[in-house]
């Protein structure tokens, strides 16, 4: 039976899954109660992406100090991932730690412009309006 996704790339999510990173950590705990969903640690064949939002094509990857001299390696990631018809962000863990209110902030608006963007006059949620007075029975 041949398998669609490598058993190795399987395994290897399933371990940085259980393994996270402080950085990984304190956006999850911030985005993972939010919709549209996001998920941890996805395969898109070759690569796991950190944090993805399927329904929003979104990518989210969380970059530490491995990354300063894989610039070129990203940036080629970052482009096939792209050709996949996924927005691609990347943020270092240092930013995230340093602000993970903001990190979350900015994933959730992304997310948001990847699915057509918020409503630039949300409606107001009874802001001025008068009781009314229910009848008694």
């Amino acid at each position: 039976m041949r398998r669609r996704i490598d058993p190795e790339l399987t395994a290897r999510a399933r371990q940085l899954r259980n393994n996270p990173t402080p950085a990984e950590l304190a956006i999850w705990h911030r985005v993972s109660r939010y919709r549209p969903a996001f998920t941890r640690q996805l395969i898109v064949p070759p690569f796991i992406i950190d944090l993805a939002c399927r329904r929003a094509r979104l990518a989210v990857e969380l970059d530490g100090s491995q990354h300063i001299d894989r610039a070129l390696q990203d940036a080629g990631r970052s482009a096939y991932l792209a050709r996949l018809g996924w927005r691609v962000i990347r943020l270092w863990n240092s930013e995230i730690l340093s602000n993970p209110d903001g990190a979350a902030e900015y994933i959730l608006l992304q997310a948001a412009e990847c699915l057509g963007g918020t409503h630039p006059q949300p409606l107001p949620f009874r802001e001025g309006r008068a009781r009314t007075r229910r009848a008694d029975p």
